[in-house]
């Protein structure tokens, strides 16, 4: 028996596609809970692509100590995450999360 999944999109700009094998969108199909049997949320969802999406070995581009850089906004279907409860938001079938970098080499 299959666990079941939950599926999601996610898409990455200001250069993070770069990480991503310069495609910017990607339909994804996680676990429904992460390995503590929990719902899957945010936190789960960072490090399911680090392990499983991110092709590039410079993760340290996209997470920091165990969460996104400072400087890469999140959206949660089209919200700021930080009124959704950032990495502790439980991903739910059909949600869209942006992941935006502000920074800029120069």
């Amino acid at each position: 028996m299959t666990s079941p999944t939950i599926e999601i999109k996610t898409e990455f700009t200001g250069g993070l596609e770069l990480l991503f094998s310069n495609q910017r969108k990607h339909k994804v199909s996680l676990p429904a809970t992460d390995l503590n049997g929990q719902p899957a949320n945010i936190t789960f969802l960072i490090q399911w692509l680090c392990e499983h999406l991110m092709k590039d070995p410079r993760k340290d581009m996209f997470v920091l100590e165990g969460s996104v850089r400072p400087g890469i906004l999140v959206l949660i279907n089209d919200a700021d995450w930080e009124l959704e409860g950032e990495e502790k938001y439980e991903l739910q079938a059909g949600d869209e999360i942006v992941f935006v970098s502000t920074l800029h080499g120069g």
